[in-house]
Order: C-alpha cells, then sequence, then structure tokens
C-alpha cells in the first residue's frame, strides 16, 4: 500500500518512522498502522466478521470477571515493543492489569509488562499475525498470545514466551474447547466452533 508525497518543512531532516505510522493513519482513517521489526505495516479496516468475532470472544473474558477491579479487557489498546526503538503494535483484543494507565510510554502504547495476554483475529494478513507478530510479542514477554485463525478456521494458544517466540504453541479445532492459562487471571475455555462461525464471512 502507498502514501501520497507530503512535504515537509526541513527537507534534510527525513520524518521519523513514528511520524511516518501517524501521518498514515491521519491520511488512512480506519486502517490500523503499526510498526514490527523497524517496518510500518498497514492494515485495511476489518470486516463486519471479524468485529462479530472480537465480540463474541469477550463474551467469556467479561463472564469471567476479567473485566474489574484487577485487570480489563480492551480492544485496540497500543502496546510498545522493544524490538526496536519505534515499534509498536495493536492488537485486536488484550487484557492488561487494570492499572494500565500507569504505564503510558508513549504514543498511546503501554508498557508491555502490564499485558497478560494478547489476541489477534486474522484477516488478509493473516501471516503477520501467525510469523511476525508471534515473534514481536514473545520478544515483548507477553505471557499469552491467543490466534483466531478465520482462513484455517482454528485457534492457536502460544504460552511460555523465548526470545525468538513461544515454547508452547497449541492449536484448536471447531469441536475442541481452547483451555487460557489461569495466569490471565481466571480459568476459562474458549469455544473454538462458536469464534470460527462468528468470524466466518457469508458466502
Amino acid at each position: 500500500m502507498s502514501a501520497a508525497a507530503v512535504e515537509h518543512p526541513c527537507d534534510d531532516e527525513p520524518e521519523t518512522l513514528l511520524e511516518t505510522a501517524n501521518r498514515l493513519m491521519d491520511q488512512l482513517p480506519g486502517h490500523r498502522v503499526e510498526i514490527i521489526g523497524g517496518l510500518v505495516t498497514v492494515a485495511p479496516p476489518p470486516d463486519g466478521p471479524h468485529a462479530k468475532a472480537l465480540t463474541t470472544l469477550m463474551v467469556p473474558f467479561l463472564s469471567a470477571g476479567l473485566h474489574g477491579e484487577e485487570s480489563n479487557v480492551l480492544q485496540g489498546i497500543g502496546l510498545w515493543l522493544p524490538s526496536g526503538p519505534e515499534d509498536y503494535v495493536i492488537p485486536d483484543l488484550a487484557i492488561v492489569d487494570a492499572d494500565f494507565d500507569e504505564h503510558l510510554i508513549e504514543n498511546n502504547c503501554y508498557d508491555p509488562a502490564c499485558f497478560r495476554l494478547v489476541l489477534e483475529v486474522t484477516s488478509g494478513n493473516y501471516q503477520t499475525d501467525l510469523r511476525h507478530k508471534v515473534t514481536a510479542y514473545a520478544q515483548a514477554k507477553i505471557p499469552v498470545y491467543v490466534i483466531v485463525d478465520r482462513k484455517h478456521s482454528r485457534v492457536h494458544v502460544l504460552t511460555e514466551p523465548l526470545p525468538g517466540g513461544y515454547d508452547r504453541h497449541e492449536v484448536y479445532a471447531p469441536g475442541q474447547e481452547a483451555p487460557l492459562p489461569a495466569s490471565i487471571g481466571a480459568e476459562l475455555s474458549l469455544d473454538v466452533d462458536e469464534i470460527v462461525r462468528a468470524g466466518r464471512p457469508k458466502r
């Protein structure tokens, strides 16, 4: 995806990656702009089934009491990454410590230390969620990374982060329950069939 050229006040001072990302967000309302591994990525606005899958996913988290005094369930909150000086991502859904607002770093992004779980629902750029973000979230020491892979009708649960990825990677299919570790603040399992059906576009 290309962006229109913009004049700068001083041509010998090119804009930083963060400035580029913020400019693209202004130019492309509804798009998700992130910096992963020093590269600016732009994702188009999600479709309706993507949003429906997110709402379906929030229900068990809310029912388990994860949005309260100890933790919050939030959509689209920025996460500052340690992989580069300006790297950040905006996961579809996250469970964070309730005092997350005390951990603001920069550019409306928060310290990864206050994140208990991040979750992505794939769109056309599913390879980013299944590859690049696996490494990025593991390097940020996010304890639990959940991926709803709409292309292959699977739910991935990754735990035990290491410098290059996650030590545990479980994959669940429709008809199965995807258990999440109690470290998120509650014991619960996700109904894979319900989530996959919610995220499936109508033909």
